[in-house]
């Protein structure tokens, strides 16, 4: 009747592109203030469908010449190279790159609080609604005993790497890049059920094109299906769509990011070691933290099938990786990824890798007898990187009041380090100031 409580407002919607860390925590913050849908470009998960016996016998007939082919056997893994020949590895597919990291967390926010944004709260949030532990010591082989210890003599200070998921039941299969058979490592994916099991939409295969604006609005995306464009009408987006495909979404919307890609290089120093198993054992169990970069040890599967000295059995390879914190200096336009690392870059990267040799040394393999890795990255941001102007807000003011960004792609500079964490923080606090500037 009219005068009564039973007409209610309707709930407004919000589109949420990308379905990783990003995308699934404000899918899951938002849903219910918003009706949610989530545009996922890949399709469902799945992990690596191949053994690594099976795998190496493929390796043998020399047909993995180029990484790009890993792609028809694992789709949820994309894999592009820049023209210096730099690969980039970056998930796609329901739970983004979180599928196909290592599942590390480790708190790297020291770029964003310079800036002034403190992330106490959402740091603490996540480590309830995220299970997370150190304790797997029980897991390490003997190899990374060694290097454990040998990092402590030199007072390298060697930690447990913190993980995500319940690694009391961890089998030591080594494939945690390959997709956890499991369900012990934590991924996005749980973050995303939890926003659908409130009502949230989600729709795979949707690769957005750009965002609608209207004056300083934006009202919604177009996205590619099937071959098919689709207009899905909004008050809010948030773009979540990871480092390499969000500031393309803009750029395609005439909205301009900055040349500041930063990647997180990796390579890797590795060795014949016979029995090593690095292969079946938890990626990254410890680290070291260098000069703008840690070190890890690290069974290399990019390496291991598509870089010709990596011929040794993987059972007899142990490897250490080295991830670097990388100057911001680079860009994505449009399927090209313009990116070059400065000679800073290049000096650091040299300097771990001789540590790595030291290191390697000290259990018994001479430097000689070491061999590098293919120099990748998977840990892309920053070319809309917030400043202190946005610290209070979260939102960057050449975007319109209705549209966010909520992924890496707002760091002000690289972290040299797993970002799932940090991520997960920031989107959260993005979700909230979107709800409280949109949702009223």
């Amino acid at each position: 009747m009219p005068g009564e409580a039973g007409a209610t407002a309707a709930v407004k919607t919000a589109v949420v592109v990308g379905s990783g860390a990003g995308g699934a925590a404000v899918a899951r913050e938002l849903q219910g203030r918003f009706q949610v849908t989530v545009l996922e470009a890949g399709g469902e998960f799945r992990p690596f469908p191949v053994s690594l016996a099976a795998a190496e016998r493929i390796k043998r007939t020399g047909l993995l010449v180029d990484e790009r082919l890993i792609r028809p056997l694992y789709p949820a893994m994309q894999i592009r190279k820049t023209r210096e020949g730099l690969v980039l590895v970056n998930g796609v597919g329901t739970g983004g790159t979180t599928t196909v990291s290592t599942g590390n967390a480790l708190r790297l926010d020291a770029g964003v609080r310079a800036i002034g944004v403190d992330l106490d709260r959402e740091y603490a949030e996540v480590a309830h609604e995220v299970p997370i532990t150190a304790a797997h010591e029980r897991l390490w082989r003997e190899p990374t005993r060694e290097l454990f210890r040998a990092c402590a003599e030199l007072d390298l200070r060697p930690r447990a790497m913190p993980k995500m998921g319940r690694y009391d039941r961890c089998a030591n299969c080594g494939r945690c890049v390959l997709g956890c058979r499991y369900g012990v490592k934590w991924d996005a994916r749980a973050h995303l059920a939890d926003a659908l099991q409130r009502g949230a939409t989600l729709l795979t295969r949707h690769r957005v094109e750009r965002v609608v604006i209207e004056g300083d609005t934006a009202t919604g995306v177009v996205a590619r299906h099937c071959g098919l464009r689709r207009f899905f009408p909004a008050n809010l987006v948030v773009l979540a769509a990871g480092g390499l495909a969000t500031p393309v979404i803009l750029e395609r919307s005439r909205l301009a990011c900055e040349p500041t890609l930063f990647v997180d290089p990796v390579l890797c120093v590795a060795a014949r070691l016979p029995g090593a198993r690095q292969s079946r054992e938890m990626p990254m169990p410890f680290y070291v933290e260098g000069d703008g970069y840690i070190i890890s040890p690290y069974f290399d599967y990019l390496s291991f099938f598509f870089t010709r000295s990596w011929r040794h059995p993987a059972q007899d390879i142990v490897s250490l990786m080295i991830k670097l914190a990388d100057d911001a200096v680079g860009r994505v336009a449009g399927t090209r990824v313009d990116k070059l690392l400065t000679s800073a870059d290049r000096r650091r990267l040299d300097e771990a890798a001789s540590l790595c040799r030291r290191l390697l040394a000290r259990i018994g393999i001479r430097p000689g007898d070491t061999f590098l890795g293919t120099l990748n990255a998977g840990h892309p941001g920053g070319m809309l990187p917030l400043t202190e102007r946005e610290a209070g807000t979260l939102h960057h003011d050449r975007l319109p009041p209705n549209l966010y960004v909520a992924d890496a792609t707002l760091l002000p500079r690289s972290l040299g380090g797993p970002p799932i964490l940090t991520v997960l923080a920031l989107a959260k606090r993005v979700a909230r100031a979107a709800a409280e500037q949109v949702g009223e």
